[in-house]
């Protein structure tokens, strides 16, 4: 199998989901933005069609339409999560592959077989000047990464001969240089990776790079992802990263298989907590909600609206894969109906037709998603910042209150801006993304102190300088600790003219998807604008608004990936 798929569709497929699944495809393999008149010229499509297709992602919001160009949106990550979830590898796995790279201080990937390639599901990366730059979703030939060894080390020699015969890169989202090298080693290799049990990657993937990677099998003996420890030449060549870290990786391994070795818990809720490597994942028996069944309503409330505008098919496959998750990772046809409340024939075309692509499996009896979906802009996505996915949302904020708005993480005893979109007068507020300011005295930094636990956010306190700023400032911790228990409460923050005379603004918290305060947006006036409360009456309701969307996509974007606060 390469990454090309079929040319010829069964005669149930749906032309249409077809269609708007390979301008998706395009647009991610285009780096996430991609002008409509381009997307034409790589599907083939009629500009009617693409038009249409694009109305219908914009409309189900995985593209935002900027200009003449089409724009991923963090919402199309719910396709790659509900692979990932149905998987239950990054929740199974995830944590233990956070500890390995804690232990041993190098990155650590999970990656999984995807035709000729190897996809990363998971990601433990340490922060250095030089570490691995792979994302989850990212997709790179076999020959060049160590797990395509071991997940080729299960063919037969016909089918390593069709695999080297292949066309090379194509349709690979990552692809290392140094092909002809990788390739003339690949045969020795998968049999030294069928001897031993473990593959090396002598910087195959990258110069620099080397590699020692694991299989891990299920509790039916299935190989279904292998487990890789990275470093670089400056700590190690091939020969000493074998040597020191193979043991450990051995017993992550067989923890790992136990992990799926053990049956599924029951569906528990729980409140999962970030690591410094990875995000926040739900735990294998957390059942998110019913993705698909939402969908398919949205799809028909739209056709309603939008009309011939709207490609409902198109609408209703997506809805297909995203019935899938943690609590159905595999299911019959009957299942996925009942999921998405769609009619078994629609879900029957639906399942052929992806199927066909590869982004569906089928033993038989039951369904399950591919990895393959993750090619539909997850690893782009992935990539995403926090101050990224807000600022559409701050812009959109900005058009409503035509005032500038920003957001800002703390640091320290200082709030910093990370995001900023300005409005035009002839008197503003100037402020550039990376500037500081007190937290005590800025509505963001209020909002920040006040989602801190009380014992740090009373450290906090106890060690600022609260210097009088204007003639408004408030210095007494005493009373700033009151104001901040209100803020808590309110959920916003107001302040007026305590950062600088004539300065009014008003914030209101980002949670991520533990409920954690993580960032804070607010917009800014001139304290002749408006009152106090006028900014609570006209300013608050849109900036809450913005936060909400602001927080929905971050946390569907953040489900699998670590997405960066600044």
């Amino acid at each position: 199998m390469t990454q090309q798929t079929p040319d010829a569709p069964p005669r149930e497929a749906v032309g249409p989901l077809i269609r708007g699944l390979a301008v998706l495809r395009r647009l991610a393999l285009a780096g996430g933005r991609r002008s409509v008149g381009d997307l034409v010229r790589d599907t083939g499509l009629a500009r009617s069609t693409v038009d249409r297709v694009l109305s219908t992602l914009a409309r189900l919001a995985y593209v935002r339409l900027e200009g003449r160009d089409a724009v991923l949106a963090p919402a199309v990550t719910e396709l790659g999560n509900a692979y990932l979830a149905a998987s239950r590898l990054p929740a199974l796995l995830g944590p233990l592959a956070d500890r390995l790279a804690d232990e041993l201080d190098e990155s650590v990937s999970l990656a999984v077989p995807d035709g000729d390639g190897v996809r990363f599901v998971h990601q433990a990366t340490r922060r250095r000047a030089m570490s691995i730059a792979f994302r989850v979703g990212d997709l790179i030939p076999a020959e060049r990464a160590a797990p395509g060894a071991l997940f080729a080390a299960d063919r037969s020699a016909d089918e390593l001969r069709r695999h080297q015969a292949g066309p090379g890169g194509a349709g690979f989202t990552v692809l290392p240089e140094g092909a002809e090298r990788a390739a003339a080693t690949f045969e020795d290799r998968v049999a030294a990776a069928r001897r031993d049990g473990w593959s090396l990657d002598d910087q195959l993937v990258e110069p620099g790079l080397v590699a020692v990677a694991m299989p891990v099998h299920d509790g039916a003996g299935r190989k279904v992802c292998a487990v890789s420890v990275v470093s670089h030449t400056s700590r190690h060549d091939a020969g000493s990263l074998r040597e020191a870290m193979l043991p450990r990786l051995r017993e992550a391994v067989a923890a790992m298989e136990a992990a799926l070795a053990a049956p599924p818990p029951a569906a528990i809720e729980a409140t999962p907590s970030a690591g410094p490597s990875s995000p926040p994942c739900p735990g294998p028996g957390v059942a998110e909600p019913a993705a698909g069944s939402l969908a398919a309503s949205r799809a028909r409330a739209s056709k309603e609206e939008l009309g011939p505008e709207f490609v409902e098919s198109l609408a209703r496959g997506l809805s297909v894969l995203t019935a899938f998750g943690a609590d159905r990772p595999e299911a019959p046809l009957a299942a996925l109906a009942e999921a998405t409340g769609l009619p078994r024939a629609t879900v029957r075309r639906s399942l052929i037709t992806l199927a066909h692509l590869g982004y569906v499996a089928f033993d038989g009896r039951l369904f399950r998603p591919a990895p393959r979906v993750l090619e539909l802009g997850f690893g782009y996505l992935s990539r995403l910042t926090l101050p990224r996915i807000a600022e559409p949302h701050i812009a959109w904020l900005v058009e409503q209150v035509h005032d500038s708005a920003s957001m800002a993480i703390l640091a320290g005893d200082d709030i910093q801006y990370v995001a900023r979109v300005p409005t035009v007068r002839i008197m503003s507020v100037d402020i550039t993304t990376g500037t500081r300011f007190p937290a005590y005295a800025t509505s963001m930094g209020r909002v920040l102190l006040a989602g801190l636990a009380p014992e740090v956010r009373a450290a906090s306190l106890a060690r600022a300088d609260l210097r009088p700023l204007t003639r408004h400032t408030i210095t007494s911790a005493e009373r700033l600790a009151a104001v901040l228990e209100q803020v808590a409460a309110d959920g916003y923050a107001l302040v007026d003219e305590e950062l600088e005379e004539g300065l009014r603004s008003i914030a209101v918290p980002v949670r991520d998807r533990t409920g954690a305060v993580v960032a804070a947006v607010n917009v800014s006036m001139h304290a002749s604008r408006r009152s106090a409360e006028q900014a609570r009456e006209q300013v608050l309701p849109p900036l809450r608004a913005a936060v909400a969307r602001i927080e929905e996509e971050f946390h569907v974007a953040g489900r699998f990936a670590r997405i960066p606060t600044g």
